[in-house]
């Protein structure tokens, strides 16, 4: 071979060669694209409670009779709801049994309610009584919620019963919450199921003093029995027909099993 081909061969061969070097390294590849961080997650407000959840307050209500039993507070209690009327008895601070009828939003509007009823016979003297919640609302509401079971602890030891009605409804035991939280102005709703779709849930772990807590006690799974959260674990309430007020434990074997829940109303 010439000396000219020979040249033309080397020169094709270096070509060759660096064409195989060129594949067998290839091209780095971009750097990717830095990742974004992730967004901080919003900050979300807390959350309002239901509009159900703050009871209405009692501005007036009438008050009649002064018992020393529980007996005769709850038949002249019956006497009026027979007529119509909506209706509670109560200890108060002076140990006698009394008895309230109705809600107002004004003095005048009682005053002529109790006149009524009373042309009527049902009712002889009465006052009209304002709820002592403007000097309770304003203060924190754990000092609301101790008032509530002070109010409470005023029936440990007595019989109690609601109307006649079923114990099966639980009127008994919502009735005696219902009136608790009636004296201290708050409006709570007359049954148990009711006063458990109302307020807001309360973990059993964040219970505070005056929550309601609610058990399952019949054969099936509604909501049957209902008592007043005093703290350490406790609570008031209304056992059963014929059984008086008194404080039981949520470590209860039967109420441990029977347990549904905690709501708060204010």
């Amino acid at each position: 071979m010439s000396k000219a081909g020979c040249r033309w061969l080397w020169a094709v061969m270096l070509l060759l060669l660096s064409g195989f070097q060129g594949c067998g390294r290839p091209a780095p590849l971009p750097a990717p694209p830095p990742v974004p961080a992730a967004p901080l997650p919003a900050v979300q407000p807390e959350p309002l409670p239901p509009p159900d959840a703050v009871l209405p307050r009692i501005q007036y209500t009438i008050q009649v009779g002064a018992f020393t039993t529980s007996e005769r507070a709850a038949a002249y209690a019956d006497l009026l709801q027979s007529a119509g009327l909506d209706t509670y008895y109560f200890i108060d601070l002076d140990r006698l049994f009394k008895v309230r009828l109705e809600r107002f939003e004004t003095r005048e509007a009682a005053m002529a309610r109790a006149l009524d009823i009373q042309a009527r016979g049902l009712i002889d003297d009465f006052f009209i009584v304002h709820p002592q919640i403007d000097r309770i609302l304003p203060e924190p509401p754990m000092a609301l919620g101790e008032r509530l079971v002070a109010t409470a602890s005023r029936f440990i030891g007595t019989d109690y019963r609601w109307g006649g009605a079923s114990i099966e409804q639980g009127f008994d035991c919502s009735g005696l919450t219902m009136t608790v939280y009636r004296l201290n102005g708050l409006d709570l709703p007359r049954t148990a199921l009711e006063q458990f779709r109302a307020g807001t849930p309360v973990a059993r772990g964040a219970l505070r003093a005056g929550d309601l807590v609610f058990f399952a006690t019949g054969r099936t799974s509604r909501i049957s029995h209902v008592g007043i959260y005093s703290g350490d674990g406790q609570f008031i309430h209304a056992p059963s027909r014929g059984n008086a007020i008194r404080s039981a434990s949520l470590a209860n074997t039967y109420f441990a099993a029977r347990y549904k829940g905690a709501r708060r109303y204010y």
